[in-house]
């Protein structure tokens, strides 16, 4: 039988997924912070791990390279989740999409906001459904930056304490949506790896359910 093959992203997802996979009786055999193999066997025969970027796990999961994947959930609203299953909140890696900018901005002003983002169509879908225009700046990193220099008028990033955004003397203005890290299935490996995923599904659901009990 084919190796069940999962999908995951080094850093904070990775570090709190580990956990739960090690639960339900999974867990890598090497390291994938500090590894240099792509795929890393598991202790189990029937179970692999791909060591991905984290933008990469949904379209990965999506064309079949992988079966299964774990992503957050602000990865998967920018991809679009097409061809994928979404059958389990991990509740970990929790944060918020938001739009911020300097204090006292009024987003209700009759203008065209300029928007910093690597998060292109969550940005543009949102201030479409408020009726607002926008002109987007797509960037991939240090997005506070960008309104200090004049760059643009508000940003969309995630927060978690929101401590960087203060730091540069910016706040959260509007909540886009909570974020937590999902796990993914590929619609068709349902059908051809049906007994594997079910399996692994009800475990890691389990294992989420003790930890959130503990809380």
């Amino acid at each position: 039988m084919e190796a069940l093959r999962i999908a995951l992203s080094k850093g904070r997802i990775f570090d709190e997924t580990l956990p739960l996979f090690q639960a339900a009786g999974v867990e890598p055999v090497e390291n994938p912070a500090v590894s240099r193999k792509l795929i890393i066997a598991s202790n189990r025969d029937d179970i692999e791990f791909l060591n991905v970027r984290a933008s990469d796990v949904p379209t990965y999961v999506q064309h079949g390279g992988a079966h299964m994947g774990v992503i957050g959930k602000d990865v998967l609203m920018e991809h679009g989740g097409e061809g994928l299953i979404e059958p389990l909140d991990l509740h970990i890696a929790q944060c918020r999409l938001m739009v911020a900018g300097f204090p006292g901005t009024d987003l209700q002003e009759k203008k065209r906001f300029r928007i910093a983002t690597k998060y292109a169509n969550c940005a543009r879908q949102h201030f479409a459904q408020h009726g607002r225009q926008v002109e987007i700046i797509k960037l991939y990193g240090s997005m506070e930056l960008a309104p200090l220099v004049g760059l643009c008028d508000l940003i969309v990033d995630v927060v978690d304490t929101g401590s960087t955004l203060k730091a540069n003397d910016l706040v959260p203005l509007e909540s886009i949506a909570d974020i937590s890290a999902r796990l993914v299935v590929n619609r068709s490996a349902l059908k051809t790896h049906n007994e594997q995923i079910s399996s692994l599904l009800a475990s890691l659901g389990q294992a989420v359910r003790e930890k959130e009990s503990k809380l």
